[in-house]
Parts: C-alpha cells; structure tokens; sequence
C-alpha cells in the first residue's frame, strides 16, 4: 500500500495537505517496469498519470525508423504523463524505463474528479503543473539555441 510518505516524495504533491494526500492513497497503484520496458507510446491513449518513486525513465521522440531523439530523463519524485491529468489526450512521446523502476500512478479516471470535485487540491496541482512545464519548456529551449549555434552553417551567419 501506498503512504503519505511515498506520496511527499514526489515533488508534484508536496505541496498538499495531509487530507488531500489521503484522497489519493486509495487509488494510486505502485508499477514496476523492468529496464527497457515500454511504460507508454506516443500516440497511446493518456489514461494514467505517473509520479517515479525510484529509478530512471526516458522520454523519448521516434523521428524516423533508425533515428530516437532523447527529450529527457525523469528522475525519482519526479512525474510524467500528464496529458492523462490536463486533457486525456494522446501521449506525445515515449516513455521507457531506463533500469528497473518503481512508479505511482494514478488512473485518469480516477485523479480528474477528484481535481473537479477538490478545487483547492486542483488548482495546487495545476500550478505545480505549471512550474514544472516550464521548467522543461526551459531546459528544451535552451537545448535547441546551444543546437542552432553550434551548427556549421551558423558561424557564416553570425559573422
């Protein structure tokens, strides 16, 4: 079974009370994906959302048949997937287990009307949600000017 203790280990939660973190014990799962493992593909329906307890999970993009760019690393207390919490739509990239992995989730089903119905658990989240977007909106932007500008073609122009 889950505790409040695992649940403050994750970054995302940390910020709830101790009433709002017993509504989630009973409907979050503990997942174990072995290294390689798949966890979800873009395109997948997002029905779950995922909070790492303890390993390592890539998320990646498949731009051709030989070629996988890396997007990230999630690192434990750390959460993925949520396009299951913010619109239920398809999962934009790939998310697999890098080694053997322990992982929370949260069924879409499960964690929506509680956000609908806890309007003040809900909106905590939405702006932690938010912080971590971007976060990584950040970090990506950063990655693709370093990218740009280390590109051969970039010094002719930047003289």
């Amino acid at each position: 079974m889950v505790s409040k203790k695992d649940l403050r280990s994750i970054v995302i939660l940390r910020y709830l009370t101790d009433e709002m973190l017993d509504k989630l014990i009973p409907v979050t799962e503990l997942l174990i994906f072995e290294e390689g493992e798949v966890i979800f593909k873009e395109g997948n329906l997002a029905d779950r959302f995922y909070m790492l307890k303890r390993g390592k999970i890539l998320l990646e993009k498949r731009i051709s048949d030989h070629v996988t760019v890396s997007l990230g690393a999630i690192k434990p207390g750390y959460s993925f997937g949520w396009s299951a919490v913010l619109d239920g739509g398809p999962f934009t990239s790939d998310a697999v287990s890098a080694e053997t992995s322990e992982i929370f989730s949260i069924k879409r089903e499960h964690i929506v009307p509680l956000l609908e119905n806890d309007h003040h658990m809900g909106n905590v989240l939405t702006q932690r949600f938010l912080r971590e977007v971007k976060s990584r909106l950040d970090r990506r932007t950063e990655q693709f000017l370093r990218s740009v500008k280390s590109h051969p073609d970039m010094d002719v122009l930047l003289e």
